[in-house]
Parts: structure tokens; sequence; C-alpha cells
């Protein structure tokens, strides 16, 4: 039993471009596409493409790497070589299930054991191009499949492309025999989607036995979806249950939306000495594609519905990509985002350390003790202003141990907060990510923790910290008579009280002598800073003190988080790759449009109603 009557191989009066006849080997085929805007909008949309990456662990990352790896091969392989040449010989690609018979069937089409066939499989382990003698020169160029190597010989490299001459095959048709779309070879299997996504004419065989798989209706499905030509051959057909099963198939086709596709019926059969069908049996398949080879105008609208199909198709997997793009980016910044966040909770703790006293507490507060000596000191500090002076240079000088301790104090005190609050950070940013499959896969178990360099560099920001107060003190009491008059050692306790000051209190300098966290040690810091510059200069002095601080805390924790962001960085798509691949999908429909390609391939499969077909 033989169906016929697919639209696309009818003869297509509307066709905008028909083959113009084959040539001879040696010459090289005119091209027959004048305005090359849509191949540039697709090249554009193959760069995007292939500038998309998609390395965080989410679940749409391996379908999307999938995705896009089969664009870019259909564009390779198929849509620009075609768009260039659409005079090019129709290619037919030949696939179907394991033991299916596909090489058979090739070699009894073209008359000759051109594809190995037998009862090992996989069988065939590279494909085998078969083509008219005059159609080889566009094949042998590589335009088409460029990323499978030619030759002339049997391969076991399935990255090979066997191209093989039958003159009984009419000129402007070539069959493809790919490897078994459900190969046990990993390898053979994805190639036989890439060949079949490079088909003019997919003809699918499958068995009496199995027609109803799984695995080649997934394959029938995305050809219906790509808009492509298909034709179908049902192999070794007991007789009495031909008409029941090619009922019952023909059903299936019409349920997936492939009721148009031609359905051919092979009955059981024997084969001959060369191991091809007898003739009667493959006549009415045959006779199609001999009909077929004949007709330029019905070879060029099944070019342009499989092409326009293709490229009608681009735009949902184009999103579906840019879709993917946009959670990676996402999903990194919301990683970054809870790195960040566990960081400005460790500055706002230091904030809070410098603001509520907690850092005035135990060696601290004993070491400032000790250097502003008795009470008594400061209670004549208000009525005697100008015996400060002497005051504190016989403090100091009498006793430099007290100074050196206090400012070692305050380094300790620091060093050991910025050392908490970053352990706490690199804590909870570590457990942040370690919730998320993505994020635990950026992961190495020493972000658990602060760097080994830390405490380092916290004792080398405090000091230099220190080292700033001192030298701010001396920059802003340049003109006071007391600085100016004074040795070092007065910059040196005056520079300490500060230091304390900032511990104390976010403002810490209080309305008259309010006694702050601390007691008596913050109105005494206060009253030797009144005591030198004045109420408003020592306000400027605490204020910007705390703020050069606590910029070098936000410089320190940046640094830590850095070691997480630099993660992200590097597995980060590009901003605008989701924008890049819309935008460039947009310019290949927008040109597909403007060419008039659309239009006619609707023309082209849609015949006139006095039509049928042929048969």
């Amino acid at each position: 039993m033989t169906t016929h009557g697919d639209p696309a191989t009818q003869s297509a009066a509307h066709a905008v471009a028909a083959r113009t006849g084959s040539t001879d080997a040696g010459e090289e085929p005119p091209a027959t596409t004048g305005d090359d805007t849509l191949p540039a909008a697709l090249t554009g949309l193959r760069a995007a493409v292939e500038a998309a990456r998609f390395p965080l662990a989410l679940p749409s990352a391996e379908p999307a790497r999938r995705a896009a790896g089969s664009l870019t091969d259909q564009l390779d392989d198929y849509l620009l070589p075609r768009l260039r040449r659409l005079d090019a010989p129709l290619l037919v690609v030949v696939g179907g299930s394991t033991g299916a018979g596909k090489s058979t069937l090739v070699n009894s089409l073209v008359q000759a054991r051109v594809s190995a066939a037998g009862v090992l499989r996989p069988t065939t382990r590279s494909p085998v191009l078969v083509c008219n003698p005059t159609d080889s020169a566009w094949f042998r160029r590589g335009e088409l499949l460029p990323g499978l190597t030619r030759t002339t010989e049997p391969s076991e490299d399935p990255r090979t492309l066997q191209l093989v001459t039958a003159p009984a095959l009419p000129a402007g048709l070539a069959f493809l025999d790919a490897p078994d779309i459900d190969s046990v070879v990993d390898a053979n299997r994805a190639l036989a989607g890439q060949l079949l996504a490079a088909a003019d004419l997919w003809l699918f065989v499958t068995t009496a036995a199995r027609y109803a798989d799984a695995v080649p209706w997934e394959l029938l499905r995305s050809a219906r979806a790509r808009g492509a030509v298909i034709a179908m051959v049902l192999d070794r057909v007991p007789a009495e249950a031909a008409d029941e099963i090619a009922a019952h198939l023909s059903e299936m086709l019409a349920d997936q939306d492939l009721g148009a596709a031609p359905l051919f019926v092979l009955p059981e059969t024997w084969v001959d000495g060369q191991g091809l069908l007898p003739a009667q049996v493959t006549a009415p398949l045959a006779d199609w594609f001999a009909r077929l080879a004949a007709d330029a105008d019905a070879r060029a609208a099944v070019v342009r519905q499989t092409l326009d199909g293709a490229l009608a198709a681009l735009q949902p997997a184009v999103t579906g990509l840019a879709d993917a793009a946009d959670e990676q980016v996402a999903a990194a910044d919301a990683f970054d985002e809870r790195v960040r966040a566990a960081y400005r909770g460790a500055h706002r703790t230091v904030e809070q350390g410098l603001s509520d006293g907690r850092l005035l507490r135990g060696e601290v507060l004993a070491r400032w003790q000790e250097f502003v000596g008795t009470g008594e000191l400061f209670r004549t500090l208000e009525a005697r202003i100008g015996r400060f002076r002497d005051r504190v240079v016989a403090a100091v000088t009498g006793r430099p141990a007290p100074a050196a301790e206090l400012r070692t104090a305050i380094e300790s005190q620091l060093v050991t907060l910025l050392r908490g609050v970053s352990s706490e950070a690199a804590e909870n940013a570590y457990t942040g990510w370690k919730a998320h499959p993505a994020g635990a896969a950026l992961l190495d178990p020493d972000l658990a923790h602060p760097s080994a360099d830390l405490p380092e560099r916290a004792e080398r920001l405090v000091r230099d910290w220190q080292r700033g107060v001192l030298e701010l003190v001396s920059v802003e009491g340049g003109d006071k008579r007391f600085v100016a008059r004074t040795a070092a050692y007065a910059v040196n306790a005056t520079g300490l009280a500060v230091m304390v000051a900032v511990f104390a209190s976010t403002a810490f300098i209080p309305t008259g002598l309010e006694v702050a966290t601390g007691a008596g040690t913050t109105v005494a810091a206060q009253a030797v800073l009144q005591a030198i510059f004045g109420d408003q200069a020592v306000r400027t002095l605490a204020n910007k003190a705390r703020t050069d601080l606590l910029a070098r805390v936000r410089t320190l924790l940046d640094d830590e988080a850095a070691r997480y962001l630099e993660r992200t960085e590097a597995a980060r798509p590009a901003a605008d790759a989701a924008g890049s691949l819309r935008r460039a999908v947009d310019q290949v429909e927008l040109a597909r449009h403007r060419s008039g390609f659309a239009e006619a391939a609707t023309a082209a499969r849609t015949p006139p109603a006095d039509e049928e077909g042929l048969q």
C-alpha cells in the first residue's frame, strides 16, 4: 500500500526561485541568492549563539547548551549554505531506528551497494552520501555539513562523510544514509540528529515491529516543529497485516499533525545476491523520487518549505536560549547579593562596635586609664588649661610604656573584631551558596573561612589607620598654638585620645559633660581634645577618624567578598547575552519577511486547488 500527496512535492507555480538544472561536475554552479541580508542576519545570530554561555549548574543550563550546539550546527550545516545556494541538489536524509533497513533501502534506490548493510549493529558508523556524478562538486566543496571530513572510502570515524556517486540516481537528488537515531553509540545518535537537521527532506524508515517506538516520534515532532518536509517508509510489513498496520500508522501521523506526510509501505521480502530489494517492491518510492528529481519547481518547493520552517523555528529556540541566559545572570546576581549581604552585615557589626562602647572593654579601657593618669589631672583641666601642656609632658615623658601599650591594645581590639566579622561573613556567604546546587558547584572549602593572610592585612589596616589619625591631628591642629609649640609626643597623645573617643561613640562628643559609654573615660577624652582644639575641631576630628576607619574596613571586607565574586564573574554570561540573542533573532525574522522569503515559501507549499500532486 502506498499513499502520496505531500503538497511540498507538488509543482509549485508560486515558488520564487526554482532550480536552474544540473551542471557538469567540473563547473561551479551559479549562485541563486542576490540579497545577502538574510545570510548576514543569520551570521550575526550565529555569533550571538556562540557567545552565549551557560556555566552555572541550573536546570536550564544543560538543555540550553545542547540547544545552542544544535542551533550552531544547523546554521553551519544547513541554513547558511542552503540559503547561499538554493539551486543545490535536494538532500534527502534517510533516518530511522536500528535495524530498520535504511542502508538496504538506499542501496536499492540507487541500484548499487553503496552503504554497508548487515546484521551487526550499528551498521552505519559514518554517514554515506550518494549523488549523481554531475552533482558531486556541490558536496565535495564542503559548504553543506562543513564539520564532516570528506572521504571516498568507508570509515569508522563518525565525523567523516563518505561521498559515493551513482549514475542510476537522477541528477538534482542526493541520499544521505545517517546513523541510527537510537544507536547504542552516543556519537552516532548525536550525528544522526545533526544530519537530520541538515536535510531538505526527511525520509524516515521504520518497521512493522517498531513504528510505535518513542525515539522516532520525538524526532518526527521535532521535524514537524521545524516545518521540514517528511516522507515515511514502513518496512518489512507482513502481507496479512499490511492494511491494519498502515492504517494505525496513518492515524498516529494524523494525531501528530503529520497526516500530509507520504507513507510508503514495503512488504516483507527477500534481498538478492547484492543485498538489494526487488525492484517491484521499491518501485513506488523510486518513481516518486524520480518525479521529484525531474520537477525543478517541486524540488524548489521542498527546499523552501523546509528552509522557511527552519528559519521560523529559530525564534522560539533562540528565545529559549535568551531566557536561559537571563536565568544565568539572575542566578549570578542572586549569588553575588548573598555575598554582599554577608559582608554588609560584617561592616554593620564594625559600625556598631564603634558606637556601642564594646571596644572599650577590657584591655583598651585598662590601658587608657593608665595613659590618662589620675582623675586629679582632669579635674583641674577646666580651670587651669594653661597648665595642661606641662602635665601631659610630665605624664608622657615619665611613662612612655602606657602610650605604647594603649596603641597596641587598640590595634589588638580592632584586629580581633575584624577577624571575627570576616569569619562570620565568610561562613554566611558559604552557607548561602551551598544551599543551591549551582552555588555549591562554585565553592571551594577555603571559602568557608577568611583569607589566610587576613590577620596580617587586618593588622596592617589598623596600623595604617593609627598613622592616619596622627597625621590628621597634626594637620587639623597645625594653626593651634598648643600643637605648634609641643613636641611629637603631644600629637601622639592627642591621636590616642581621638582613637579611644572613636571607640566610645558614633558622636562621641556630648554636649556639656554628659557621661557616655565608658563612664568617665569618654569625658576624659573629650576634655583632653577640647582643651587642645575646642568643641568644633573635636567633632571634626572624631568624624574624620571614624569615617576613615570604616572606609578602610569596607575595603578589607570588599577584598574578602571578592573571593566569591570572582567566581560568579568568571561563570557569569555577558550581561547583554540575552539581549544580543533576542536582537539577532529579531533581525533574522525581519530579514526573512523583508526578503519575501516567508511569503514565497508559504505559497510554494500551498498547491493550486486543481493540482492533485505527484502520483
